[in-house]
């Protein structure tokens, strides 16, 4: 099954590896396919400075922590995702944060993916809009449990 994570999906499981977004990411490979845009590794290098601070790491973990969770995510340039995905998703995510467009239009390219976030505001709002291709952790650690 096709995941599509976003960026505060990666954000977490980088300040924790071990907590169940972690696990989920790094001990899912015979279940889930990981995707995400190529935009998710600049916004993340935008907020070294919060992951820093947030995690008390070492910058050399954080890069590791990175490096090991990248290596588990397909990442898709968002030159390669046809234009008519972006422009259906602009109805989906406007009013609830167009900052999230490429991971909704990430999930519609891709056959049968589903987006997961760990961001209600998001989730809610684009769910409210019938935007059903989406999850949270607790939906997507039921669904590994139920498909193991």
């Amino acid at each position: 099954m096709k995941i599509v994570v976003d960026t505060n999906i990666v954000f977490s499981a980088i300040l924790n590896s071990n907590n169940t977004i972690g696990d989920l990411i790094l001990n899912s490979d015979s279940i889930f396919e990981f995707y995400s845009v190529s935009y998710l590794r600049i916004e993340l290098e935008r907020h070294k400075s919060k992951l820093l601070e947030i995690s008390r790491l070492q910058e050399t973990q954080i890069d590791e922590a990175k490096f090991i969770i990248y290596s588990k995510i397909n990442f898709i340039s968002e030159d390669q995702i046809p234009f008519n995905f972006w422009q259906s998703s602009v109805p989906i995510v406007r009013d609830v944060d167009m900052d999230d467009i490429a991971f909704v239009a990430l999930t519609q390219y891709l056959e049968d993916a589903k987006l997961w976030t760990g961001d209600k505001t998001l989730l809610n709002g684009i769910k409210a809009k019938g935007f059903s291709q989406c999850l949270n952790t607790q939906e997507l650690l039921d669904l590994r449990k139920k498909i193991e």
